[in-house]
Formats: structure tokens, C-alpha cells, sequence
């Protein structure tokens, strides 16, 4: 027993253990299912095939390569002890997952040209990723933080924010017109 929590607190610790494997490959994965199934909604091939075949197959397609990629991307991180943010992963997993997608849909051809695209696709991705999260995070959190300024309504609006007096007021009068209501019924 007590070896079964060595081990836990040791995998906690370690580096290339993956923590936040649903960050890295399951989030991605389902983003990309679901930009595969908008891209199918307006794909040229929707009236041939029907709407939800169409929708199904680039959804299908989008996570798959996604889901590729991310693996391949995690794989080398943890063999290589790498930080999750560094570019290399993503260049060495792109370029196989590439190869090896590539290879089971054009042959060797298909292999060179899709491990190239996946390096450069992927890497480029990751990068954008990494440069757009600061700016993301500090955009999310001044809303989520200052819930009273990002909306500010019109001084003519019937809506008013009440402070803790106005408040306070408001229910001595609710509960006195309940206690009104309440009495009439039980003289009835």
C-alpha cells in the first residue's frame, strides 16, 4: 500500500509524466472534430453526399488528424523530458504523425508531403497558441474579475443596481406586502 502512494506522489512530480493529457490531446481533438463538422456544412460536397454524411466524415477526419498529431506531439515530449510548450515537439511529432498518415493514404510520396505539412501546419499552430494564451487569459480574466464595469447600463434605463441600503429597503417592503397578502388569505 504504501508503494502504490510512492509511486502516485512520484508520477505527480515527475515532468514527463501527462498531467494534463485532456488539455493537450482531448480538448484539441474535440475542437477539431467540431471545426471539421462546420467545415462540412459548408463544403461543396454536402448536396452529393447529404448534409450529415458530409458533416460526419470531416468531423470524423478533422479529430482523427488531430487527435494523431496531439499523441505524436505528447509521445515525443515525454521521451524527449521536454516542457509541453517547446516547439521541437511539435516539429518531431508533426513530422511523424505526418509521415505516418501520409504513408497509409498516398504511399511514400504521400508520406514525404504529409510529414512535411504536419511539421509546418502543426508547429505553426502550437505557436500561435502559445503567443495568442497570455493574451486570451488576461482578456478572460479582467470580465470574469470586474463583473460590475464590463457593463455599465444608461442612466434612463428602467434597471437599476441597487447598493446594500437600497437593498435592505427593498425587502422590508417585500416582506411587509407579503405579511399584507398572507393576512388576507387567512381572513378569506
Amino acid at each position: 500500500m504504501a508503494s502504490i502512494s510512492k509511486n502516485n506522489t512520484q508520477e505527480e512530480v515527475s515532468p514527463s509524466s501527462s498531467v494534463n493529457w485532456k488539455e493537450r490531446i482531448l480538448l484539441p481533438t474535440l475542437l477539431a472534430g467540431a471545426a471539421g463538422g462546420g467545415a462540412g456544412l459548408i463544403s461543396k460536397h454536402r448536396k452529393v453526399h447529404g448534409l450529415a454524411n458530409i458533416c460526419t466524415t470531416y468531423a470524423t477526419n478533422f479529430a482523427i488528424v488531430t487527435a494523431c498529431y496531439c499523441g505524436a506531439r505528447e509521445f515525443v515530449r515525454v521521451s524527449r523530458t521536454g516542457k509541453p510548450d517547446d516547439l521541437w515537439n511539435s516539429a518531431i511529432g508533426g513530422f511523424g504523425s505526418g509521415a505516418v498518415l501520409g504513408r497509409l493514404q498516398g504511399g511514400q510520396l504521400g508520406a514525404v508531403r504529409y510529414s512535411v505539412m504536419f511539421a509546418v501546419v502543426g508547429t505553426t499552430v502550437d505557436y500561435a497558441t502559445t503567443r495568442a494564451k497570455p493574451v486570451l487569459r488576461s482578456y478572460y480574466d479582467s470580465i470574469v474579475n470586474k463583473r460590475d464595469d464590463w457593463l455599465k447600463l444608461p442612466e434612463w434605463s428602467p434597471i437599476k443596481v441597487l447598493d446594500e441600503e437600497a437593498l435592505a429597503a427593498k425587502r422590508a417592503r417585500e416582506e411587509e406586502l407579503y405579511r399584507s397578502v398572507h393576512n388576507l388569505k387567512k381572513e378569506s
